[in-house]
């Protein structure tokens, strides 16, 4: 979930509430509050608590709250994660430290410190592609047999290390996608789902389409992943979440423009996104 701003630049909290009722109402099942599509890194604590808090409080036991806890540092995603759980949050992500490309070791520990910390389920993130540090299999693999170990978000974008992940962790851990245009092709080899940019857009078709591959019906859900693959790609014609933030703006209720170091996309590209959402939608 994307973190809306007002015109000054401070975080919107009335809009993150209508912003989660409504994603909630159109096919999302779960939030992910305050992840890198929500600008994470630009956040303060007491704004990455207050987002926590607000979303909470708008949707309740109407879907899952996923509080994006992970840092590079193991002590503060700590602190963040006791936090989360006395906010009533649902759940923690937590993001492959990075930077300083930690051993696997390193990883191992970093993400055991963070589910002992509380009782809350941990969706481990992994992104080798912005974090310059792949989780490998044989870490998931270990990772998966901690009690609050349950998940990964999976966006190394490459099926051959996801099915090699689910050959080897344990039968309760499950794989998301992390990349909307792979969701499907993951789906088809064992994933549960996918956490989804495009869904703030599209949610109720991605619903479609996860629920056509859990019941396999593979060529059902293959016209709906192919209908929104320009969508998909569109929304990376420059970093996320500058593309989609910008068309939220148009077509739902302002959300603000990104934090710097991002920057409101081109005319070029937020017309490109546009362009593939009336296709994706013209059925």
């Amino acid at each position: 979930m994307i973190t809306p701003f007002d015109s000054s630049g401070a975080v919107d909290y009335q809009a993150a509430w209508d912003l989660a009722r409504y994603l909630t109402s159109h096919g999302n099942d779960g939030l992910v509050v305050c992840g890198t599509t929500g600008e994470s890194p630009t956040l303060s604590t007491e704004e990455k608590l207050g987002m926590f808090r607000t979303v909470v409080e708008a949707v309740g036991d109407r879907a899952v709250v996923i509080a994006g806890t992970g840092t590079y540092d193991t002590a503060e995603s700590v602190e963040m994660s006791k936090q989360a759980a006395e906010l009533g949050c649902h759940g923690v992500m937590a993001v492959t430290p990075y930077y300083n490309k930690p051993p696997q070791e390193g990883l191992f520990r970093h993400f055991t410190a963070i589910a002992d910390a509380t009782d809350l389920p941990v969706l481990v993130y992994n992104i080798p592609g912005r974090t310059s540090r792949l989780i490998e299999v044989e870490t998931l693999a270990r990772l998966s047999h901690h009690d609050r170990i349950v998940a990964t978000k999976d966006a190394v974008e490459d099926l051959e290390f996801t099915r090699r992940t689910l050959e080897s962790v344990s039968e309760t851990f499950a794989v998301y996608s992390g990349q909307d245009s792979f969701t499907l092709p993951m789906m088809e080899i064992g994933a549960v789902g996918i956490v989804s940019v495009a869904a703030h857009l599209v949610g109720d078709q991605i619903q479609a389409m996860t629920t056509a591959a859990r019941d396999k019906e593979y060529d059902e859900a293959r016209i709906i992943h192919d209908r929104l693959m320009p969508l998909f790609e569109a929304l990376f014609l420059e970093p996320n979440p500058m593309p989609l933030k910008a068309v939220l703006s148009q077509l739902w209720q302002p959300v603000g423009d990104p934090r710097l170091p991002l920057i409101p996309p081109t005319a070029e590209t937020v017309a490109a996104v546009m362009a593939a959402l009336e296709s994706a939608q013209a059925v």
